[in-house]
């Protein structure tokens, strides 16, 4: 309640103060760790100075925690590690210090510590909204216009409802400019978007940009996929002439029924997986590209089970070469799909993890921007983690 109260009209960088007084009321000591944009490292955010080193997400005992959305004990210090999630978004992890080993075993406490990660996460995204401290600790260093201008259009990287949940990642994180996604989800409906606009500048931003205010205006005034798309092409072609378009997919999921219906404009097919394979990629819905004249087209439509996966990418997944100038390729995104799921990693890790190999098949070095969806549909009453 102290927390609660304490972050009233409080400035963000006005947090970590609050959380170590809230701590302090519970006999531990607690400190966030946001995890920078990249998913690399986690950053201590601190009311006193030095914060501290950030942390690796891959090989420590706070990267676990993050990773697999699980509370790590470690008996050596002695302290718990905490995600620290707003919905399903993962945010970073949350360090409480504790005074012995056998607080370690504490039921009493472990819940306590639980009810305050997930008040500290919501503050966290709450405050991120009307200032910059958190975005500075999340992003060393700075955006290029373009990246700056695709990441303030961008919604949560990761959201789900009942038996829905959608994450997206686009690469790289500091200087992205024509690839961009969208989503939207309500109690009967997910909708899906991801986009590709033409090249590789402060005009591509621009495209990307007005493609998604498109289809967010349409969108929001309840038109449906024909007329989105046509949306999109309109105000490409006007605002940009003959010479802009953007590649892209719009998608609807029934959160009831699984009945999916999607358009696909000039971009790389979806991918459905189920049971842990790639059944098959969606060849239906085609159109010319947005800003082309997408003309008359038919929806394309497929219906999902319980547990199918909804894979969107640009073709800077399956394009992105080696040294030897060999593509990730269909079949490569494939099989990593399935050792995913054969693992049990849900969406958001999946994400991140995908762009950690396509980086690593390129030794590091983006050649293209990238972008990725996923998204799982459960049966109706069926919670997704």
């Amino acid at each position: 309640m102290k927390l609660l109260e304490g972050a009233h009209l409080a400035p963000p960088e006005r947090l970590p103060a609050l959380l170590d007084a809230a701590a302090s009321a519970m006999g531990v000591r607690a400190a966030v760790h946001l995890v920078d944009y990249e998913e690399r490292y986690l950053y201590p955010w601190r009311a006193q100075e030095p914060a501290g080193e950030p942390l690796p997400v891959e090989s420590t005992l706070a990267g676990r925690a993050y990773r697999h959305v699980v509370t790590v004990a470690a008996q050596a210090e002695p302290r718990l590690w905490l995600p620290l999630i707003d919905g399903v978004e993962r945010l970073g992890v949350l360090e409480v210090e504790v005074g012995t080993v056998a607080d370690l075993d504490d039921p009493g406490l472990h819940i306590q510590c639980a009810w305050l990660s997930k008040l500290v996460g919501h503050l966290v995204k709450l405050l991120d909204q009307y200032g910059d401290a958190v975005h500075r600790v999340r992003l060393p260093g700075q955006r290029s216009l373009t990246g700056q201008l695709t990441w303030s259009l961008l919604p949560p990287l990761t959201a789900g409802v009942d038996n829905f949940v959608v994450s997206g990642v686009v690469e790289p994180r500091h200087s992205v400019s024509g690839d961009a996604f969208d989503y939207a989800l309500s109690e009967t409906t997910a909708s899906l978007m991801i986009l590709d606009a033409v090249g590789h500048d402060l005009r591509s931003g621009l495209i990307a940009a007005t493609a998604l205010a498109a289809h967010r205006s349409g969108r929001h005034a309840g038109r449906g996929l024909y007329e989105q798309a046509h949306d999109i092409d309109a105000a490409i072609r006007g605002q940009f002439g003959p010479s802009a378009f953007a590649t892209g997919v719009l998608a609807e999921v029934s959160l009831t029924t699984g009945r999916l219906r999607y358009l696909n404009a000039g971009h790389p097919a979806p991918v459905l997986m189920r049971g842990g394979r790639v059944v098959k990629p969606l060849t239906g819905g085609r159109t010319r590209p947005w800003g082309l004249g997408v003309g008359e087209f038919a929806i394309g439509e497929e219906f999902l089970e319980p547990d199918d996966w909804l894979v969107l990418h640009t073709d800077g997944v399956t394009e992105a070469r080696d040294e030897q100038g060999r593509f990730f390729g269909d079949t490569r995104l494939a099989d990593f799909l399935r050792r995913e799921a054969t693992a049990g990693h849900p969406p958001p890790e999946t994400a991140r993890r995908l762009i950690r190999a396509i980086l690593a098949h390129q030794n590091g070095v983006l050649q293209d921007d990238a972008a990725i969806v996923l998204a799982r549909w459960t049966a109706p009453g069926e919670l997704s983690p």
